[in-house]
């Protein structure tokens, strides 16, 4: 056993980063944090820094960094600014149930409550989008909050954990002691018996069992299980944006998401179904539409590490709290194989009946993205910003294996994407990363591709420009009158030379027949590329349920034309 070492309150953070098998880190210096950064140069042979370009793209490239690994990723800043810089990143990852450690660094105990310069009460502003939030004034403490925090980051149902240490902690010297990171078990305490036995039941009972899977599925790493069932009950399955992955996009059972922007065969099967087992997901209100009529014909069994989430949303049946996997494992002991012919014939019909469409006759983000999984044959981690590029990359590109799709769900983040891909591509250098992001979301964080150039890895940035904010324009064209206020972006900033002014390359495409020879080219070069795809300002994401709608009033564009025929 190791005997006690005397160490600066910097240096006890940087070796419990090390007890818990941090390699990595995202931040951006400044003077509070500065004794950490400090000891951060003694370690650089241990832990790798990565600088970002702005304290947002560090908190995404941590969420990112730990959505494509499973790790918990860290994000470093200092006081004030630099911590509210981190916010938004935290707020996403809190919302999507990612495990992110965030350390700021404050102004010295005796200066704390006094506005002083660059002071603020970040683990007061963060509390309600934090699992928990920690200040630390003695240095003694300062080892077990940063062991405890990761703990809490991982266990249960993931989440952000805030630590923030004034400086004269990070300057103090303290005996520390090396200690093994606490085991992460998985929650099964409040798996019951009586609640498996009914899930069995129901299971059993139904003609037309449906499956929703949701980020759950992946977080507990219950693909493996969710397949099993889906094949032994004959069940079709449908997922939402968090849930990409957790079961196969090529599997002949798989329906497409569930949704605001799901399939029709998702939205109309759901609605039919007379039980819905849905796995690890949160029933958001872009999932369910009008709440009082979603799955109105079924009962409703839900599975979920999470007590709180169960009847906050729909009133559901009947549930099994408790990690996924396990809850899984226990109802396939007593699930026995069964056959729905008529049922899942009637699904393959839909989804013959109503297959996703986009026009073919112009360069659209589906094109792109149907491209780009036929030339990676699906072998990539695709992260998105948010809007209509992002539904498209839902629908459009395949996921097949956990962890490869990467997207702010629950809290809708604009800019996210670029980071979280910085992040990806760090945690998993093998892998093909691209960022797919809308003109308007890009601009919000592109001085994130000066770090991607500095990273020297190859990071794909597809930009789909249809100069204008698309997602809003849609809902403005559709329940606004076309009234488009604000929305277009009609200046001249020019991403091509934009992306080369920070050391990446660029290429335009406004044509069809320039994709492939662009992303062939994206794909074998070995630093940032950013692809500046043109598309018209128009185009629409379909299917699509208004909001506050039935999920079973979903719509497309077949649907608008007969409607105006018919008017």
């Amino acid at each position: 056993m190791e005997n006690p070492r005397e160490l600066t309150g910097a240096e006890i953070i940087v070796e419990c980063l090390k007890e818990q098998g941090v390699d990595t880190v995202f931040g951006y210096p400044g003077g509070a944090i500065l004794n950490v950064y400090d000891a951060l140069y003694k370690y650089q042979d241990e832990i790798t820094h990565i600088l970002t370009s702005h304290e947002q793209g560090a908190s995404h490239a941590a969420d990112g960094y730990a959505r494509a690994t499973g790790k918990v990723g860290v994000c470093l800043a200092t006081s004030g600014p630099g911590a509210t810089n981190l916010v938004t990143g935290i707020a996403t990852a809190y919302m999507d149930s990612v495990p992110v450690v965030a350390i700021t660094c404050n102004v010295g105990t005796a200066l704390l409550g006094k506005d002083s310069f660059q002071e603020v009460d970040i683990a007061g502003i963060v509390m309600p989008i934090t699992k928990h939030s920690f200040i630390v004034k003695d240095i003694t403490r300062l080892a077990d909050t940063i062991r405890r925090a990761f703990y809490i980051a991982k266990s249960g149902r993931p989440g952000p954990v805030l630590v923030d240490v004034t400086k004269d902690v990070t300057g103090g010297i303290c005996e520390y002691m090396p200690h093994r990171p606490a085991t992460i078990n998985r929650e099964t305490s409040e798996i019951r018996k009586e609640d498996i036995d009914q899930a069995v039941a129901l299971i059993g009972k139904s003609q037309k069992p449906y499956i929703f899977v949701g980020g759950g599925g992946i977080i507990s790493g219950a693909s493996e299980e969710i397949k099993e069932l889906a094949h032994r009950i004959d069940a079709p399955v449908c997922d939402s944006l968090m849930g990409k992955g957790a079961f196969p996009g090529e599997d002949p059972l798989y329906t497409g998401m569930l949704g605001m922007h799901g399939t029709k065969t998702s939205d109309l099967g759901v609605s039919q179904c007379d039980l819905l087992i849905v796995l690890g997901a949160r029933f958001s209100d872009r999932v369910t539409g009008k709440t009082s009529t979603f799955a109105r014909n079924a009962k409703i069994l839900q599975l979920d590490v999470d007590a709180a989430e169960i009847n906050k949303n729909v009133v559901v049946d009947a549930f099994v709290v408790g990690d996924l996997k396990v809850a899984l494992q226990r109802i396939l002991e007593g699930v026995k194989p069964q056959k729905h012919p008529e049922w899942i014939a009637h699904i393959e019909d839909m989804k013959q009946k109503y297959p996703l469409r986009y026009d073919k006759s112009q360069l659209t983000g589906p094109f792109i993205l149907e491209k780009l999984y036929e030339l990676t044959g699906g072998d990539a981690i695709i992260s998105t910003d948010v809007g209509q590029h992002q539904m498209w990359a839902a629908q459009y590109f395949k996921y097949n294996e956990p962890r490869t799709f990467l997207t702010s769900g629950g809290l809708g983040t604009m800019g996210y994407g670029l980071g979280a891909a910085i992040g990806a591509k760090t945690g998993m250098p093998k892998k093909t990363v691209v960022n797919i992001a809308g003109d308007g979301c890009f601009r919000m964080n592109m001085n994130e591709i000066a770090t991607a150039v500095r990273t020297g890895r190859q990071i794909i940035q597809i930009v789909m420009n249809n100069h204008v904010l698309g997602m809003v324009r849609q809902w403005q064209t559709l329940f606004y009158g076309k009234r488009y206020s604000h929305t277009i972006l009609n200046d001249a900033v020019d991403f091509v030379k934009v992306a080369e002014a920070m050391g990446a390359k660029g290429i335009r495409v406004t044509k069809p027949e320039e994709v492939e020879p662009a992303l062939r080219e994206a794909l074998a070069y070995q630093g940032t590329i950013v692809l500046d795809c043109w598309i018209d300002q128009d185009l629409s994401v379909f299917p699509m349920v208004p909001a506050g709608e039935s999920i079973d009033d979903v719509f497309d564009e077949e649907d608008m034309k007969k409607n105006e025929q018919s008017v």
